[in-house]
């Protein structure tokens, strides 16, 4: 059995460039839960992809943790935020769930890359198939 070191595309926090625009709507009244929301992502919200998975850990303290391989994933849609400087992406799973990516910096390569993970996943399956039912 041999033993496969993934390779880690991205690991990080979300784009520090929604904190900025966040802590600068802050300064008025109406942004304050903005503020808030981005100090909390900054803090604890992490994100970890590599060639077998998108990994998320976050919430109050980053005690939520969800992990989903790419063979899981059906659709993905993004969103640009802060002038396209970072997006949002939805990662819509087989089973009908979502896990919502917040503030992915370089949101558009990740995205091509979850895609291309996704499509080289598809093709290995599909191809392990025939070969097991070849006579």
């Amino acid at each position: 059995m041999k033993n496969i070191q993934e390779e880690i595309y991205y690991e990080g926090g979300p784009a520090k460039v929604d904190l900025i625009i966040n802590l600068i709507a802050g300064l008025t009244l109406v942004g304050l839960p903005f503020a808030f929301g981005a100090v909390v992502r900054a803090l604890w919200l992490r994100y970890k992809i590599t060639q077998k998975r998108v990994s998320i850990t976050g919430g109050w303290f980053g005690r939520d943790q969800s992990q989903v391989v790419y063979n899981q994933i059906k659709e993905i849609r993004s969103i640009p935020r802060g002038f396209g400087f970072y997006g949002d992406m939805v990662l819509f799973l087989k089973d009908g769930a979502k896990l919502e990516m917040r503030s992915v910096p370089s949101f558009r390569e990740t995205e091509n890359f979850i895609l291309k993970q996704m499509n080289s996943n598809v093709s290995s399956t599909s191809a392990k198939d025939v070969q097991g039912f070849a006579a």
